[in-house]
């Protein structure tokens, strides 16, 4: 396999500064083929710029960036591509139809409608104007628009936003259905359970660098940390002040208890509280090992 297809994507210890402000600072990512890789990161850790350096909006001022072996900007290369940002200028008069119709004119072989509208969970609204739709619907129509041209590398920016629970099942069947066919995806989101059952590969950015990188297990491992989850009348605000507690939120009627050793937290959990009930210790996830590593690189 040549090194394009098995890397359709790369940042080569790219930096860019906006004025005095480092966006990126030496980080180096290679995006695979058949392979998610989401792309993670506190607001201004700089996801959105590493996106814009690889779709040729931006160049970089040091490092280098390739694109199916080429310069972003090569149109050969951009054809190869499919996106999904989170803000989209598309015509409010036209039908779902007309959109797919336009977006496949663009390329030579172009995926079929009824693909499209299966992937995106589309039947009934194809004749349907796209500024009448909901912004759930308009989300799902401007996938199958970023999937029109069979791209090998997919942006994902946010995806999922605005998507009830079944319309991101939904989503997140045809993501890796389309992983499994060889298709690269770089997903950037801020539900992290959503990484957590989608990414093969994660990367973490805080201020520009990254601070951790590889599987969600090994991000989960690289921070000792355990979630306890339980019952009880103890309030979060109250448990949040014993020692040894990292944090303490409620969650749907649940205290949800982020520590580094859980023995003698649940020790004095069931001393002030003889009628807990439902109590689990369990790993933390990846959220909470994103909120520890983002923290200790602030």
């Amino acid at each position: 396999m040549r090194s394009t297809e098995a890397i359709p994507a790369r940042l080569d210890r790219v930096s860019k500064w906006y004025g005095g402000a480092v966006a990126l600072d030496g980080v180096a990512v290679d995006i695979r083929a058949g392979e998610l890789l989401a792309l993670l990161g506190p607001n201004g850790a700089g996801k959105t710029t590493a996106i814009g350096l690889l779709l040729g909006l931006h160049q970089p001022d040091a490092g280098g960036v390739e694109l199916f072996g080429q310069a972003p900007q090569t149109l050969a290369a951009r054809r190869e591509v499919g996106v999904m940002l989170q803000s989209a200028g598309i015509p409010d008069t036209l039908k779902v139809r007309e959109l797919l119709e336009l977006t496949r004119s663009y390329y030579a072989e172009p995926r079929s409608i009824a693909d499209c509208v299966a992937l995106a969970g589309l039947d009934g609204l194809l004749e349907r104007l796209y500024g009448r739709l909901s912004g759930g619907q308009q989300r799902r129509v401007q996938f199958a628009l970023a999937l029109c041209g069979r791209p090998r590398l997919l942006f994902l920016d946010e995806p999922t936003t605005g998507l009830d629970i079944e319309a991101r099942m939904g989503l997140w069947k045809a993501i890796r259905e389309l992983v499994g066919q060889g298709c690269a995806v770089l997903l950037t989101t801020h539900y992290l359970e959503e990484a957590e059952a989608l990414a093969d590969r994660v990367v973490v950015l805080n201020r520009g660098r990254i601070v951790a990188e590889g599987s969600v297990a090994q991000i989960r491992a690289q921070v000792d940390r355990r979630l306890i989850r339980c019952v009880s009348r103890l309030t979060a605000a109250a448990v949040a002040a014993w020692p040894g507690v990292v944090a303490a939120t409620a969650v749907a009627g649940r205290l949800e208890i982020v520590v580094a050793d859980p023995e003698p937290i649940v020790r004095r959990l069931l001393n002030e509280d003889p009628e807990l009930r439902e109590l689990e210790v369990q790993r933390a996830g990846l959220a909470e090992a994103f909120v520890e590593l983002t923290r200790e690189a602030a």
